[in-house]
């Protein structure tokens, strides 16, 4: 039996490589995943708001909840959205309404934690008066800052 192994005579062409060379490609997608991760968490809270620490643990969703915002200066919004508090009842009966032939939706409360007591309780007071029960309070994980 013969054995033919390559020499650097007779041919002077080298015989095409046929391994992809999945390197960048693998560097690639880490870097989009770090970007990602990054990224991530930022884009959830739309106003900014300085929330207090607790340490309860996360509450589980099955449909896209309304989220109330109250920041430093008192300003509330509502879905990201600047609502007046006289245009505040109007805004949470549309969203029961909305929601009238099933369960109504989950509310998240964020407010910063300097925010008047007073205007924190008028805007629960409006979530009861609008049949909105299902109330949750958001606060930073005793981890996060």
């Amino acid at each position: 039996m013969a054995m033919h192994l390559p020499s650097g005579r007779g041919r002077g062409r080298r015989a095409p490589m046929a391994d992809i060379n999945v390197t960048p490609l693998v560097d690639v997608m880490l870097v989009l995943l770090i970007i990602f991760m990054v990224t991530a968490p930022l884009l959830t809270a739309g106003v900014p708001v300085n929330l207090p620490e607790s340490r309860a643990k996360a509450l589980d969703q099955e449909q896209e909840p309304v989220q109330i915002a109250i920041d430093e200066a008192g300003a509330i919004f509502v879905n990201d959205r600047e609502v007046s508090e006289a245009d505040l009842p109007d805004a949470l009966a549309q969203i029961a309404t909305a929601n009238a032939a099933g369960e109504p939706p989950a509310i998240l409360v964020r407010a910063d934690r300097t925010t008047n007591y007073g205007k924190f309780m008028g805007v629960m007071g409006e979530l009861n008066r609008a049949g909105l029960n299902r109330v949750s309070l958001v606060t930073l994980g005793s981890g996060e800052r």
